[in-house]
């Protein structure tokens, strides 16, 4: 920022003029929280709560930024605390949340057949996670109708299955709203209670509509066009998109297959062969970083709960809908680690060469990534009465902006609310992009000091 002197008119008189120069992070950064601010402020208006429901701006924050962060976790239940105008806003602000502002802003900067320029470009890049602006424009294109294409394709297929339970026309609305959740990978749900989709566990419509929804979401837009194209063209996967998929496969099957054996004699008990999978399935998708779920998550042993914290922590894939670390990440590091272990230089995966600046960044994610889980899980401990195990899942959900929770979210603290809205915002901003838009730009230092050894392990 600055101060910039101008001349007005023949009569010279001079007058100052405070300029704001903010970078794409800083502008990401405030663009996320001036929409979770007004989102607040919509659903705090009587006309969004139910009568007789308390009216706390709070509360009203806090949902907002869990849908603007699509994480899920909510303080009253969605489904009997709002109104149709509170669900409208908050499905609204799912959407706005999922795709970034700055791609909404392209959707109607596109519509309007206004100029994108490129200052504009530089922020869509930094909100998809781009490391390239050619053609970021049409990336958001590609992504605009993707995920409305998507999303109706299986609001119309919910709409058909839930027609039958709920009447055509709530069926209708259930199907829209649940379809822009799952995509978005937000968690949101109307069936009240906080029961989820608890109800449908053994049905196959709903878990494969639900789970396809989340992956789809989940995977990263980049992923998806490097796929569209490899289908028109002869070419092959970039490195990112068989990293992408091959982990987020090892993860879902890994998580079902562990999910099955840990819960046959628990909470899968009661269900058919054919639901105890298709639970199984279910609950190993969702927190890649969804937040439905169909089965009960404080019944489940403690360790399927520390799984899923695990596979909450590691999260989604970059440029897309979901939170965590990220998928290409934790391949990073573990690539890395395989590769020292196998005496490499450099960290090597399907014949390719990783390079060593996005190996730090990733160490550098991780590491702050697991500080402020750490740390805000210590404070919840403090703030809360509630068991460690289901303090560390809270957090890490709301990191991971997953939205699972083990009951606990609805007798947060205020001060315990204040963390999670924290950590929701930081979980969906991403903790490096915070410490770029907080720190100052620096020139990159011509001397380099002398490189001396240090014992490690």
């Amino acid at each position: 920022m600055g101060w910039k002197e101008q001349i007005a008119g023949d009569a010279g008189i001079r007058y100052r003029k405070f300029t704001v120069r903010t970078t794409p992070a800083q502008t990401l950064v405030i663009g996320v929280a001036a929409v979770i601010l007004a989102g607040a402020v919509l659903l705090t208006l009587p006309v969004a709560v139910q009568p007789g429901r308390e009216i706390n701006f709070l509360t009203s924050l806090f949902t907002a930024t869990s849908a603007v962060c699509v994480t899920g976790l909510v303080v009253v239940d969605t489904g009997t605390h709002w109104t149709l105008f509170g669900h409208i806003v908050i499905l609204s602000l799912i959407q706005v949340g999922g795709l970034g502002f700055m791609t909404m802003a392209t959707f109607l900067f596109l519509l309007l057949g206004r100029r994108i320029g490129l200052r504009q470009r530089l922020i869509i890049q930094e909100s998809l996670n781009q490391t390239n602006l050619a053609g970021i424009v049409r990336l958001a294109r590609y992504v605009l109708i993707f995920t409305f294409v998507t999303e109706a394709v299986f609001a119309i297929i919910l709409a058909i299955r839930w027609s039958a339970d709920l009447g055509w026309r709530k069926g209708l609305w259930f199907g829209l709203f649940h379809s822009v959740s799952a995509f978005n990978n937000a968690g949101f749900d109307l069936f009240g209670g906080f029961k989820s989709l608890t109800a449908y566990a053994g049905d196959a419509t709903v878990t494969l509509s639900i789970t396809t929804l989340i992956i789809l979401g989940g995977i990263g837009f980049g992923v998806i066009v490097d796929l569209v194209r490899r289908l028109k063209e002869t070419r092959h996967l970039s490195l990112h998109a068989k990293l992408v998929l091959s982990v987020t496969g090892i993860l879902i099957l890994f998580g079902t297959v562990s999910i099955y054996l840990l819960e046959y004699d628990n909470t899968l008990r009661n269900l058919s062969p054919l639901g105890k999978v298709l639970a199984s399935y279910f609950q190993a998708v969702t927190p890649r970083t969804a937040g439905y779920n169909t089965l009960d998550i404080g019944a489940l042993h403690s360790a399927t709960q520390f799984l899923i914290i695990v596979l909450m922590f590691i999260g989604a894939s970059p440029g897309s809908t979901g939170g965590g670390i990220k998928t290409t990440t934790f391949s990073a590091l573990a690539v890395s680690v395989w590769s020292m272990i196998r005496g490499k230089e450099d960290a090597e995966v399907f014949r390719r060469r990783i390079a060593k600046d996005q190996v730090f960044r990733a160490l550098a994610i991780f590491f702050m990534a697991s500080a402020l889980v750490i740390v805000v899980s210590l404070l919840l401990s403090i703030t809360e009465n509630a068991d460690f195990l289901a303090l560390l899942f809270e957090t890490t959900s709301a990191f991971g902006t997953v939205g699972l929770t083990m009951g606990i979210t609805p007798g947060l603290t205020p001060p315990g609310r204040v963390l999670i809205i924290a950590t929701m915002f930081l979980g969906r901003v991403g903790p490096l992009t915070l410490a770029f838009a907080l720190s100052r730009a620096r020139a990159k230092p011509h001397l380099r000091f002398p490189e001396e050894k240090i014992l490690i392990g």
